[in-house]
């Protein structure tokens, strides 16, 4: 969504939901990029851009319509249908767009059909297929999907890969001219060799959909639910094709299951951050937990062993655990140690090398796990992960060195992303600058 709309939308709270617009644009990009081809992906979503923007003006004086969503799609489909009418003979679209413009009896019922809700829902798998044309590297696969299916802005698809806007914006206008090159959508129906090669780089774009709602960089809130729920939302749509359904995804499926259960305790009812040691288990939502151990079994039908499959199992001991001190630390820690191994050496995960530390803090003592971060390989990459210092900070704090243990607090907070993250952290400090052990 671009940043001016969404800014907009955040002044006026009572009335526009930007939320709301994030959902819809890729689905109306979507559409639109379907009648007009790949190659006419910016006029697509210069369609969308004022669509949101005649919303904005509309719903500011007439409030907001009981179908939001239908409205933006049919201002969406009548600004395509005057386009398609006024530039006919001056573009070239998709091929079954030609034929369809040869009418208007014909044009008009087919872009009625294109903007129905099934064919919506198929066009999105093949949106996200699109964008992860085998010569674009992975990380440009995942910002083109990010950015165009998922409503990201530049900004924050940077975010989620820890990079710079000016980075990500190369990346992303990389990505977009060669799936204009491409004229149309992928076919899910081609050859089963070409999906399952483009599935890696869905995956990991949902994956990291996923945790930008579950713990992101967002300015306005650390927990954003609805995009928790949107990737769980496409990852249905891939466990429900018979191409797509692997083993992977449904370790992806169940770890977003079994993370999403607890969600309803990842903040207090004044909006804070709650640790997971102090969330009430009883309010976590035992049915995805039952759903995310079912995924789980059927990802484990197959020989390929992916990450997905040993976080799931990491997230299901936590979920299964009746308390953090019953919770079976040295599995957790050995599956930490599976999971590293399955990255590459080149590229390990710093984050994933902190959660061990604090795994093998929670079994072994603070001592350790400080020797364990201080391991971690790359460490420069989490200098500005404002938990990499809180972690720090709780661990100097417990093993009885609180001038430390107060350095590494306030840098955590002089990082921390929005409000809750710098409450949660302050009063971290706090306990710390009053000599208190952690709660």
């Amino acid at each position: 969504m671009d940043p001016a709309l969404q800014a907009a939308a955040e002044a006026q709270p009572n009335e526009l939901d930007p939320q709301l617009f994030r959902h819809e644009s890729g689905r109306m990009v979507i559409a639109l990029t379907r009648l007009f081809g790949t190659h006419n992906l910016a006029l697509a979503e210069d369609v969308v851009q004022d669509a949101f923007c005649r919303a904005i003006e509309v719903w500011k004086f007439r409030g907001v319509p009981a179908n939001p969503s239908a409205w933006l799609m049919a201002t969406a489909k009548h600004r395509a249908l005057d386009l398609l009418r006024r530039e006919r003979t001056a573009r070239t679209y998709a091929p079954e767009l030609t034929r369809w413009l040869e009418s208007e009896w014909t044009l008009v019922p087919s872009i009625q059909e294109v903007f129905g809700p099934h064919a919506i829902q198929d066009d999105e798998l093949r949106m996200m297929f699109s964008c992860c044309h085998p010569r674009l590297p992975e990380p440009v696969q995942v910002a083109l999907i990010l950015n165009i299916l998922c409503g990201f802005s530049v900004g924050e698809v940077a975010a989620a890969f820890l990079t710079t806007r000016a980075a990500m914006e190369k990346r992303i206008a990389r990505g977009k001219k060669t799936l204009a090159a491409s004229k149309r959508l992928f076919e899910l129906a081609s050859a089963a060799a070409d999906l399952e090669g483009r599935l890696p780089a869905v995956h990991r774009a949902l994956y990291l959909l996923f945790n930008e709602g579950y713990h992101g960089a967002s300015e306005q809130t650390a927990v954003r639910t609805e995009l928790c729920r949107e990737a769980m939302r496409l990852t249905a749509l891939l466990l429900a094709h018979p191409l797509a359904a692997t083993p992977a995804t449904h370790a992806l499926g169940a770890l977003m299951c079994l993370n999403a259960a607890r969600l309803p305790t990842r903040l207090d009812a004044a909006g804070n951050l709650k640790p997971l040691a102090e969330q009430d288990r009883a309010r976590w939502d035992a049915a995805l937990v039952r759903e995310g151990q079912r995924l789980l079994n059927l990802g484990a039908t197959g020989t390929q062993l992916a990450e997905y499959h040993v976080e799931a199992a990491i997230a299901f001991l936590h979920a299964s655990a009746p308390s953090n001190a019953a919770t079976d630390w040295p599995a957790i820690i050995a599956l930490y140690d599976t999971l590293l191994s399955l990255r590459p050496s080149a590229s390990p995960s710093p984050v994933v090398a902190l959660n061990r530390a604090i795994a093998i803090a929670q079994h072994q003592g603070p001592e350790r796990g400080l020797e364990e971060i201080a391991a971690i390989a790359d460490p420069a990459r989490l200098r500005t992960y404002p938990f990499y210092f809180a972690a720090l900070g709780e661990l100097e704090l417990s093993s009885g060195r609180p001038a430390l243990a107060r350095r590494h607090l306030q840098a955590a907070v002089s990082l921390a992303r929005n409000a809750a993250e710098r409450h949660f952290l302050k009063h971290r400090l706090a306990v710390c600058e009053a000599g208190r052990h952690p709660s």
